[in-house]
């Protein structure tokens, strides 16, 4: 079977195969969004091209189609794909790949722009591996953003066992990735988030205070009158800066998603993208430590469903798209 310049291993679709993907045509809300055809990307120096089984859907997703974070498009053309994480099986390589074969089943992150809302993808070998044996496709795919930033920040935090951390925000897919793995981790934890988020993160083992209902700072000072050990902030503004006092020692808030932290003495978390923290994070959740909570499975027909809910806040757990 032929291959393309500068691509180890046969590319398994023919190159002026198109495939389905959804995405925007512009920055903006969700009007920009559509599906459309485009070939299979070609892998450059150090990503592969995959078939997508399952795609992640965060947050991160809409905030890049807004035009609110730069960096992450690779320079690439409009339109654009949607999605930053995903699992497949390796399709070709680009040139200096190592440690991944055509035919392995990997998940990873597209950090070069090329999007995982789709059929076919490019990941960022460096930052993509392979799928242990056991672990669902499903599961691997929460785990490039969900679950890495789970370990990143507890790692950031070390809390010795017995430990109390607040969980600002404990209801998504990476509120309750950080609740799993600081319950493994034999810490007491309280988790912040709206009513239709308590029964998940009560299911595993978090004491939930309820934003809607209750006053977060009171409830969690008669929980915790000393105050916490560690925060792990994933709401950011106001409700980082209610949370934040609750803290024994201020440089203890890690925050998720709000840059300012630091003018709270907090810290910003310090993301590690790497293969060897994505191999981890897999043998973590192969042991059930790092378990994801998903709750809703799309098809890439209902992709603009999936992202809209992400969106609107209305989930708890992880979203993910099945696409083969």
């Amino acid at each position: 079977m032929a291959t393309a310049p500068g691509i180890t291993g046969p590319v398994i679709r023919e190159a002026a195969k198109m495939g389905q993907a959804w995405g925007f045509g512009r920055y903006g809300g969700p009007e920009v969004q559509e599906f459309f055809d485009r070939p299979d990307p070609v892998p450059s120096r150090g990503e592969v091209l995959i078939q997508v089984a399952v795609a992640g859907v965060n947050p991160l997703d809409h905030l890049l189609r807004s035009g609110l974070v730069d960096g992450l498009d690779g320079g690439r053309p409009f339109p654009r794909v949607l999605g930053m994480e995903a699992a497949g099986t390796v399709l070709a390589r680009g040139d200096d790949v190592f440690g991944l074969e055509v035919g392995d089943a990997v998940f990873g992150f597209a950090l070069t722009g090329g999007g995982t809302y789709a059929e076919t993808t490019v990941l960022s070998a460096p930052h993509t591996a392979r799928i242990p044996e056991g672990l669902s496709a499903a599961v691997a795919a929460t785990l490039p953003v969900a679950g890495t930033t789970a370990v990143d920040a507890l790692d950031q935090l070390s809390l010795p066992a017995g430990a109390t951390v607040l969980v600002n925000g404990v209801g998504g897919g990476v509120g309750l990735a950080v609740a799993r793995l600081a319950i493994g981790r034999e810490l007491r934890v309280i988790g912040t988030g709206s009513t239709a988020k308590r029964e998940h993160a009560e299911a595993i083992g978090v004491r939930f205070i309820d934003y809607t209902t209750e006053d977060v700072a009171a409830a969690a000072r008669a929980l915790v009158p000393d105050g916490f050990d560690g925060i792990v902030d994933l709401a950011g503004g106001i409700s980082l800066r209610t949370v934040a006092p609750l803290a024994q020692e201020p440089r203890n808030v890690i925050a998720v998603g709000d840059m300012s932290v630091p003018d709270l003495g907090g810290r910003f978390v310090e993301r590690r993208l790497d293969r060897a923290n994505l191999e981890r994070s897999a043998r973590l959740a192969l042991d059930g430590v790092l378990a994801p909570v998903i709750t809703a499975v799309h098809p890439l027909s209902d992709a603009p469903a999936a992202l809209a809910t992400v969106e609107n806040g209305h989930t708890a757990g992880k979203v993910v798209i099945k696409v083969a």
